[in-house]
């Protein structure tokens, strides 16, 4: 959770400084619902799909907090290869 607040403060400062284009739903306050979900999820069997705040879940999960940051400030290295932005991460791998 810690590490999704953290994140979170920091993604605020990058929005604040027009380094994340687009919109920025942060997730500051909602930490314990992602890593609730996520350490009652059946690996392999459960799947999920989130809102607009989706950098907890993928926190959460497990995914390099760098790949979502790239993703965040447009980057190809991103985890949607910079498509995506805040709102729209997506993952098979995970």
């Amino acid at each position: 959770m810690l590490l999704i607040r953290r994140f979170e403060e920091r993604a605020g400062q990058l929005y604040g400084l027009g380094l994340i284009g687009g919109f920025c739903h942060l997730y500051i306050g909602q930490e314990a619902v992602a890593v609730g979900l996520q350490s009652a999820m059946e690996p392999g069997k459960d799947s999920v799909i989130t809102g607009y705040r989706d950098h907890g879940h993928m926190l959460a999960y497990g995914i390099d907090p760098k790949l979502i940051m790239a993703e965040l400030t447009g980057r190809a290295a991103g985890i949607s290869k910079g498509n995506g932005g805040s709102m729209h991460m997506f993952s098979v791998e995970h």
